[in-house]
């Protein structure tokens, strides 16, 4: 059974190709797990808008590789990746993740002053894939 678990997608193609079109800001790239790329593109809008394109065609590969390295559970990756892109400075993704008391905290205080907000972009895959393991 354990087996069978490891082969669902925890990521969507579609949510990969919708962030793509934000992509020059490095959303995409966040979403798949590769924040260091995604900080770069952030910096340079997709490294001059060409890695941008080039990511068009690597979606899949990123897709597939994000399935393999993260676990599938009760928590799914691309709500909480909806949540954490607009209403993160509010907690909304950590209280959907049962985290609570951060959550709270977010809200109160607009993400941590925007740095928790950054980080949890950072560390969102992580976060739920820790989350989903204890299930």
């Amino acid at each position: 059974m354990k087996g069978e678990t490891r082969d669902m997608e925890t990521h969507s193609k579609f949510m990969g190709y919708l962030l793509w079109i934000f992509g020059f800001t490095g959303s995409h790239r966040f979403y798949y797990g590769r924040p260091v790329s995604g900080t770069v593109y952030f910096l340079t809008l997709g490294v001059l808008f060409i890695g941008w394109i080039v990511d068009l065609f690597l979606i899949p590969s990123m897709d597939r590789k994000a399935s393999l390295r993260f676990r599938p559970g009760r928590i799914d990756y691309s709500l909480a990746w909806v949540l954490l892109t607009f209403l993160g400075i509010f907690g909304a993704h950590r209280m959907y993740m049962g985290k609570w008391v951060t959550g709270v905290l977010y809200l109160l205080t607009g993400g941590l002053f925007l740095v928790g907000y950054m980080y949890d972009f950072w560390t969102l895959n992580r976060q739920i894939t820790d989350i989903n393991a204890q299930n």
